[in-house]
């Protein structure tokens, strides 16, 4: 059954209203700026084709985004070529984590999701290996051939260049 006109208006509305929260969740599950834009853009779309299947008085954000949390999946599907990709585990782990917070995430996370798309795959790999799945420096000094000192000099400067385009991503959205 069709929904009426007024219905369909306020679907958009929650909709529009759940467009933050939703890029910024599958920008946290996906990494990339123009994924996450592509992933929203479907979400959106699989959204209004189910909009029938939605009880209105329900949590809509909610059921945005496990719809949104469904093409993630969908995408790293598509996308499973690319070995530098998060790993499952690690994406399963964020989607179960961000949706009790994808209402309040500040303006820092965003900048930080956009500042780690930014880092080189290498610096990526050893941030995802050391907070991500919460290894210890010595395990990915082993793993990427380099020495514990090395690993620790590299985390540093990998840190210190993520909190600049942190501080200088968040002084830009405030011009």
């Amino acid at each position: 059954m069709p929904i009426a006109g007024d219905q369909s208006e306020a679907f958009l509305a929650h909709i529009m209203d759940a467009q933050r929260a939703m890029y910024t969740y599958v920008l946290t599950l996906v990494g990339d700026l123009v994924a996450a834009d592509d992933v929203l853009q479907e979400t959106n779309l699989v959204l209004w084709r189910k909009r029938e299947e939605f009880t209105p008085g329900t949590d809509f954000l909610s059921w945005a985004l496990s719809v949104a949390h469904f093409q993630v999946l969908a995408y790293r599907k598509r996308r499973t070529r690319d070995r530098l990709a998060f790993n499952d585990e690690l994406i399963d782990r964020l989607a179960a984590e961000a949706p009790q917070h994808a209402a309040e995430l500040s303006p820092r996370r965003v900048a930080l999701v956009r500042c780690m798309a930014k880092l080189s795959p290498e610096d990526r790999l050893l941030i995802e290996q050391r907070y991500a799945t919460s290894q210890a420096v010595g395990q990915i000094a082993e793993q990427v051939g380099r020495t514990v000192n090395a690993v620790y000099t590299a985390l540093n400067r990998i840190r210190t260049n993520l909190m600049r385009c942190i501080e200088q991503t968040l002084a830009e959205e405030v011009e």
